[in-house]
This record gives C-alpha cells, sequence and structure tokens, in this order.
C-alpha cells in the first residue's frame, strides 16, 4: 500500500543540541572531505548496479541496519527521483558491461504479490529510458508460455519463461547483453543461471544462497572504523554491535544457550556506550536469521532469559525465513531505536541507489509496531519521500536538521553500507574463484 499524499519529512522530537545533531554537523563540516574519501573508494571498488539500505535515527546514533542487494521496492520512489534513477543506470550499465543494449530482468517468482510487481514494472521503465532494451524472464516453471499479468491501476508485465543455449540465457527470440537478477536467491542457485558467459548482476555469490548478513556487517565495520577516524566521531554512533551464532534450530532448541551468551555479552557492551553518552534508554538487540529478507525470522530481544523462554509459536517464525529456507546461523545485532514518525506512526527511512549514486528513498511505516520493533511486517506501508531531488544536495548555510543537511547525513551512511557491500562481494568473489580453482585441481 503507497499512501500518495506527500508529507513534510519528520523532524526529531529531541533537544536541538543533541547528540544527533552534533553528528551531523560533524558530517556537514567534513563534507568535501567526505566526497573525496567516497570518491577514492568508487575507484578503487565496484559497487553493486543497485542497492537499498534502512537506516534508524534513534537521536543519539544514526546507523544501517539492514542492506538489500536485490531492492524490491522502486515504486515507492516518488517520480520526482526518477531522472536521477534513469541516469544513474544509464551509467552503470555502461560500467558493468558498455556494449548491454539488451538487458534480460529476471523477477522473483511470487506473481500474486502487486506491490512487488510494480516495483518490476517501475525498474522495467528506469531501464528502457536509460535506453536498454529489455525483457521479463521468469525462473517458474510452470510459466511455459508468454504470460501476461495486468496491473491494477493500469499498466502490465509480460514474463516469458527463460531459456537456454549453451552458455547463454535468453527468452525466445531475444539473446541479452546482461542478465540482471531482481530474484534474491533464497531458495537457491538454479543450475540454468549457473557458469553463464553473459554477465550477471548482482553476482550470483550476492544471493542469499551463499551471502550472510554478519559477512556484510563485518565489511561494515571496517568501513566505519575508517570514516569515523576520517572524520573524527566515535565509530559506534553510526555501526551498530553485532555477533553470530551458528549450529541453531529453534524447533529442536538447539543454540538457545549460545544465542542467549551472545545476546547478553552485545547488551552488557550496549549499556557501556549508553552510560557513556547519558542515553536513559533501555538496549536491545535484534535476533535475525544471517540470511534472509521480507523481515521473517527476526525478533527483538532485551533480556538474554527471553531466548530460552520462546513458545512453540515464537520458535516457528524464528526457524524458517523465505522459500522455507531453514533457519541455522544468526546475527545477533544491536537495536537502533526509531524517533521518526509519520501520523505519529513509527517509521524508518529506506534509501535507494543505483550505483553509487542515491537516488531517492522512502519511509517505512508501520502504526502498530513501536520504536524498538522491526517494522518490515504485515501492516506496514510506505511514504514517498516528498521533496524536489535537489534536496540532496547539503545547504551549508542551513542547519543540520533541515531537509537537504539530514538527508545528506542519511545518504552517507547508506552510501557506507554501499561501500561494506562492495567490499563484501569482492571477498565473495576471492572465496568463489578459490573454491573453483580447488576443484578444478581435484577434477
Amino acid at each position: 500500500m503507497v499512501n500518495p499524499v506527500p508529507l513534510s519529512v519528520p523532524h526529531l522530537t529531541t533537544a536541538l543540541s543533541g547528540p544527533i545533531l552534533d553528528l551531523e554537523q560533524r558530517i556537514l563540516d567534513a563534507m568535501p572531505v567526505i566526497e573525496q574519501w567516497l570518491r577514492r573508494q568508487w575507484q578503487d571498488h565496484a559497487v553493486p548496479l543497485y542497492c537499498s539500505v534502512d537506516v534508524r535515527n534513534s537521536g543519539f546514533k544514526l546507523a544501517p541496519v539492514d542492506t538489500n542487494l536485490f531492492p524490491g521496492g522502486f515504486n515507492n520512489l516518488s517520480p520526482d527521483f526518477m531522472p536521477l534513477c534513469v541516469r544513474a543506470m544509464l551509467a552503470s550499465v555502461e560500467k558493468i558491461c558498455p556494449d548491454a543494449r539488451t538487458v534480460l530482468l529476471i523477477p522473483e517468482n511470487h506473481t500474486r504479490n502487486i506491490s512487488y510487481l510494480h516495483n518490476v514494472a517501475t525498474l522495467h521503465a528506469i531501464l528502457r529510458q536509460a535506453g536498454v532494451n529489455v525483457r521479463l524472464g521468469t525462473l517458474r516453471p510452470e510459466i511455459t508460455v508468454t504470460t501476461t499479468i495486468d496491473l491494477p491501476g493500469g499498466g502490465s508485465l509480460t514474463l516469458e519463461p527463460v531459456r537456454r543455449q549453451g552458455n547463454r540465457l535468453g527468452v525466445e527470440g531475444f539473446d541479452p547483453c546482461m542478465v540482471l537478477l531482481n530474484n534474491d536467491l533464497s531458495a537457491g542457485i538454479p543450475a540454468i543461471l549457473q557458469n553463464l558467459e553473459q554477465t550477471v548482476v548482482p553476482p550470483l555469490h550476492a544471493g542469499w544462497a551463499t551471502r550472510r548478513k554478519s559477512q556484510h556487517f563485518t565489511a561494515y565495520d571496517r568501513v566505519a572504523q575508517e570514516f569515523a577516524k576520517l572524520i573524527g566521531i566515535d565509530p559506534w554512533c553510526i555501526n551498530p554491535y553485532f555477533a553470530t551464532c551458528c549450529n541453531v534450530d529453534f524447533h529442536a532448541r538447539v543454540g538457545e544457550d549460545s544465542i542467549a551468551e551472545k545476546v547478553d555479552e552485545t547488551l552488557r557492551a550496549i549499556r557501556c556506550k549508553y552510560t557513556e553518552y547519558g542515553i536513559k534508554h533501555d538496549p536491545f538487540v535484534v535476533v535475525k536469521a544471517d540470511a534472509g529478507t521480507y523481515g521473517m525470522g527476526i525478533m527483538t530481544v532485551k533480556d538474554a532469559a527471553e531466548v530460552r523462554t520462546l513458545n512453540r509459536r515464537q520458535r516457528n517464525k524464528m526457524a524458517v525465513v523465505k522459500d522455507g529456507m531453514p533457519v541455522t546461523r544468526v546475527l545477533v545485532q544491536e537495536g537502533v531505536y526509531t524517533i521518526e514518525r509519520i501520523n505519529h506512526a513509527v517509521a524508518e527511512l529506506v534509501i535507494y541507489m543505483i550505483d553509487h549514486d542515491v537516488v531517492g528513498g522512502f519511509y517505512r511505516v508501520h502504526a502498530g509496531r513501536g520504536a524498538d520493533e522491526n517494522l518490515n511486517a504485515p501492516g506496514m506501508y510506505f511514504e514517498p519521500l516528498a521533496f524536489e531531488p535537489t534536496g540532496l544536495v547539503p545547504d551549508g548555510e542551513a542547519p543540520p536538521d533541515s531537509i537537504p543537511n539530514r538527508f545528506y547525513a542519511y545518504g552517507v551512511v547508506a552510501r557506507l553500507a554501499l561501500l561494506a557491500a562492495a567490499l563484501e562481494l569482492e571477498r565473495g568473489l576471492e572465496a568463489t574463484t578459490a573454491s573453483l580453482s580447488m576443484e578444478t585441481e581435484d577434477a
């Protein structure tokens, strides 16, 4: 559900002298240094074609809590940001595959989620406006002929069964230069996508079949440490603590003690920081599946004892994620409160990037959830950012909580997460290459 009524940017409920304003002011003052540093990073590291980052502002901390390499909400962006999306897409496609004039876009398999289908339609439109001839290929085995899906409000999508000839993938009468995945491969990497000679983006190892959130936040920790040193801040202000637990089985109650121990350790570390900064809130952690999306396999915990006393319904919710995949590893992540509100409902910002450019964002809003809870749950809705794209450019004469300056700070944190994703994928590629080399030697 998308509320079309434009709203102003929510203002913080903390005092104007609060710590988040000090952080924002520090980021604004260091803008030339930050942009120069980021430019060097983009020269040294290949970023994902697209990415979205959930950013939370607690009033004393501004940090990413999730990074999605297969973003599914382009339809929630304000139409005002479409020119930015098109220009960034054109630059990104040319960089990744200079000869790419034809692209096969492969979406998720679920065709009954109308909001997601509108996302696919928007992404399709962005590619076409960037001068790319694009067709939609589906991996669903039951779709064996071209299938048209009418969208509410007008428009339609035409899905075609993918066909493989040798090491090339396409659809009937269409041999694309590049394969663009908007399918996060939660259920695994199908054989039809493996060992293609075409460029596949994001790469297969970016999918949840192999990717782990802990790997991303390990990379983000490295980025945050370097960035904090660059502008002279405490890295904790932009970086959530985390720990990882393996060999977990919620159904069989295996690994509960390990999770509880990590929860307790993380809560103690957060309490120390809260004491240091005079923060009166109760610390909490979020226990989430180390792989997966759609807000599945997530719970908020304020006491380690809660992990040991989960009832059957709670264990069932934590035991599996998208496509019924079992949860065997969890991330214990520092919880970041959100103090932002839309019409008195709790909200958090989701920032979208194509290549290394911030191209817009929207608020995820949930009237039935608290400031310490996961908002990616049934009942959520989305509010697009309601200002002109020029609002993403900082204003040196305005206070740090003005619209352009607040979103510049948000954009900086999102780009740090993007850089972490680039480092994460580089390491994933190295691991994949090493594995293939070992298989070749064994053969």
